[in-house]
C-alpha cells in the first residue's frame, strides 16, 4: 500500500524564534538540516539523524519535524513495524507504527509534540491505516520531567488522544511486563472489519495456547 506524500506545514512562535512544523520531509531536505544534540532518547543524535534520513527514503516512511532555522528540535516517525516485532506478523500493509516522538529538552513546553501529531492527521493517508504506538517507560525522560512513570503514562495517553489514538489491550510481553507500558492505536476511517479482526489477532497472539 503506497500513498502519495502530501506536504503540510504550520508555524508557532517562541519569545525569540519561529518554529516550523512540517512534513513529511524527504531525505534530501533532511540532509540540509542540522539535528539538536539534546535528541538522545533512542540513540546518539548523529545516529538518530541518519536513521531519520533512511526512514524518509522508504516508500511508506514519513518524518515530521519541528525546526528553528533548519535546526531540528523535534520529530515524529511513521513506518511499518519492525520485522522482529509481533506487530509485523502477517505483513499487513495497513498497519503502520508511530515509531518515535521526541522533542529536545530546551524546547519542551512549546507543545511541539502535540502540534506534530496534529499535523500528521492533516494527510488523508492516515485514514487508510491502523497506526500503533508502543509506549515503553524506559524511553521516557522521567528525570527531567519530574513525573513518576504513571504520571508520565497519563501524559502520553492524553497527548496521543489529541490525535485520535486510543488505548488497546494486548498480551504482548513487552507491554504487559510493566503496568506503565501502553499500546495505543489510531484506527483510520477506511479500515474495515476484516482488518480490525486481523489487528485483534495480532494483539492477542497465541492466547489459546497453553
Amino acid at each position: 500500500m503506497r500513498h502519495q506524500k502530501h506536504y503540510f506545514k504550520m508555524e508557532t512562535k517562541t519569545e525569540s524564534d519561529m518554529v516550523i512544523i512540517e512534513g513529511p520531509v524527504d531525505s534530501d531536505t533532511l540532509r540540509t538540516y542540522t539535528f539538536d544534540d539534546n535528541l538522545t532518547a533512542f540513540r546518539r543524535p548523529d545516529e538518530q539523524f541518519q536513521a531519520l534520513v533512511e526512514i524518509a527514503e522508504l516508500p511508506e516512511g514519513r518524518i515530521i519535524v519541528s525546526h528553528i532555522n533548519k535546526h531540528i528540535v523535534g520529530y515524529i516517525i511513521f513506518l511499518h513495524p519492525d520485522p522482529l516485532e509481533r506487530w509485523s506478523d502477517g505483513n499487513h500493509p495497513f498497519i503502520m507504527e508511530l515509531g518515535a516522538v521526541e522533542v529536545a529538552l530546551p524546547c519542551r513546553g512549546l507543545g511541539l509534540a502535540g502540534k506534530m501529531l496534529e499535523l500528521s492527521t492533516y494527510d488523508d493517508f492516515i485514514e487508510n491505516y491502523i497506526i500503533i504506538t508502543t509506549e515503553y517507560y524506559w524511553h521516557w525522560d522521567l528525570k527531567n520531567s519530574g513525573l513518576d512513570v504513571y504520571e508520565y503514562k497519563n501524559l502520553m495517553i492524553r497527548l496521543m488522544q489529541r490525535a485520535g489514538y486510543e488505548v488497546f489491550q494486548t498480551n504482548d510481553p513487552e507491554i504487559t511486563g510493566h503496568p506503565a507500558n501502553t499500546l495505543m492505536a489510531r484506527i483510520g476511517k477506511n479500515i474495515n472489519d476484516r482488518q480490525m479482526q486481523q489487528f485483534d489477532e495480532i494483539r492477542f497472539k497465541n492466547r489459546f495456547l497453553i
